[in-house]
């Protein structure tokens, strides 16, 4: 049975992490009724789905609501929301399950769902999702998994459940645990099967000279290029520290098959950034203060150097020049545009519109999506 002291008070990450997975639900739920209308009626989804697969009591003690309460009051909001959505929430400990159950029967309007929750008491593994996809079918599904462990839990399952279309998942985890669990022999087993026996094996290999920062960008890029193996084709971390400020506690990693879905995700939690170094986000939640390196504050003007050396001869729309530069990178829309309006300025590159004919926000020539941009050849 899990402790549920940690249902005591929601800490700071905790309350960062809810506020971005809420707002990527509002958002990826309105994308999928807009999508879904497109598609001819005899292939359409008849649903669209939200699992929680560690999903809690509901409530914290302190009267604060977790991830599920604010995702069913979302769904609550929007009649068609009502009528398309089903929601799994899933909680190995019976005394969640059945404090759950509470909180969502006491929602104002919870009877007007066209599917009321579906609250499972199972392990996560293989079987569960199984399950899942029986209720869900073909419908497009948001997972959130929050765990407190990782027995049952593997980069193939994460795979799995994001093979439908429109599927997204949000996983948060425990980045000292599975630093300190690697070479732990009483859970080798778990490691070995979250990450895959061959991968972890080389990881444990790859680490055994590495200082603890190195260790670090090492496991999580693996485990980032691990997802993306399985078909999470756009992936985006974000890191939380303690509350010291110098040890990194926990990672919310994003993993979709869609661009728009990794863009919308990535402005939210650009937005939750502690630290901006030239309006680029640090995508990290610390609440101690830290000292700026020299090279953190060249970060805009290195993306300028980046975008001339990359796309030498071209001409694209800015929003090409995002679509194809940003994966992987800390960047976002607002960076690129700014990049773009500085390189205008120098005369480095050709706009079309120029910054002449377009108009001003906020004292800003603005830098649309569609605006073309011509690199000059070297």
């Amino acid at each position: 049975m899990v402790n549920n002291s940690f249902f005591d008070k929601p800490k700071e990450q905790s309350l960062v992490k809810i506020e971005i997975v809420a707002k990527y639900f509002g958002a990826w739920a309105k994308i999928m009724i807009s999508q879904i209308k497109k598609i001819p009626f005899s292939k359409r989804p008849q649903n669209i789905a939200y699992v929680d697969l560690f999903s809690g009591p509901g409530y914290y003690k302190d009267g604060c609501k977790s991830t599920p309460l604010l995702i069913l009051e979302s769904v609550l909001t929007e009649s068609e929301m009502r009528e398309q959505f089903v929601t799994i929430f899933n909680d190995i400990d019976s005394n969640n399950t059945e404090s759950l159950a509470r909180a969502i029967a006491s929602l104002p309007g919870i009877d007007t769902l066209r599917h009321l929750p579906i609250i499972l008491n199972k392990e996560v593994g293989e079987e569960i999702i199984q399950d899942i996809k029986n209720n869900i079918k073909s419908a497009p599904t948001l997972f959130f998994i929050d765990p407190f462990g990782y027995k049952g839990l593997s980069i193939n399952l994460i795979g799995s459940v994001i093979s439908n279309w429109g599927s997204d998942c949000i996983f948060f985890f425990n980045y000292n645990r599975i630093n300190m669990n690697l070479n732990n022999p009483v859970v080798k087993k778990e490691m070995n099967s979250f990450f895959g026996e061959e991968r972890a094996d080389a990881l444990r290999e790859e680490l055994k000279p590495m200082q603890p920062e190195e260790r670090e960008s090492t496991i999580v890029k693996t485990i980032c290029q691990a997802l993306k193996d399985v078909g999470g084709s756009h992936v985006q971390d974000f890191c939380f520290k303690e509350p010291s400020g110098s040890r990194t506690s926990h990672y919310l990693i994003f993993i979709s098959k869609n661009k728009r879905g990794h863009s919308i995700m990535k402005d939210i939690m650009a937005k939750k950034s502690s630290i901006f170094t030239q309006g680029v986000p640090s995508f990290e939640y610390n609440p101690a203060p830290i000292q700026l390196s020299l090279f953190d504050m060249g970060q805009l003007d290195a993306l300028e150097s980046m975008l001339i050396d990359e796309f030498t001869g071209q001409t694209l729309t800015m929003e090409e020049i995002y679509n194809q530069h940003h994966v992987g990178k800390r960047y976002i829309s607002k960076n690129y545009k700014e990049a773009l309006r500085k390189l205008e300025q120098q005369g480095k590159i050709i706009v079309h519109p120029p910054a002449s004919e377009r108009r001003k926000y906020k004292g800003e020539i603005t830098f649309g999506e569609e605006v073309r941009v011509t690199f000059p050849p070297k």
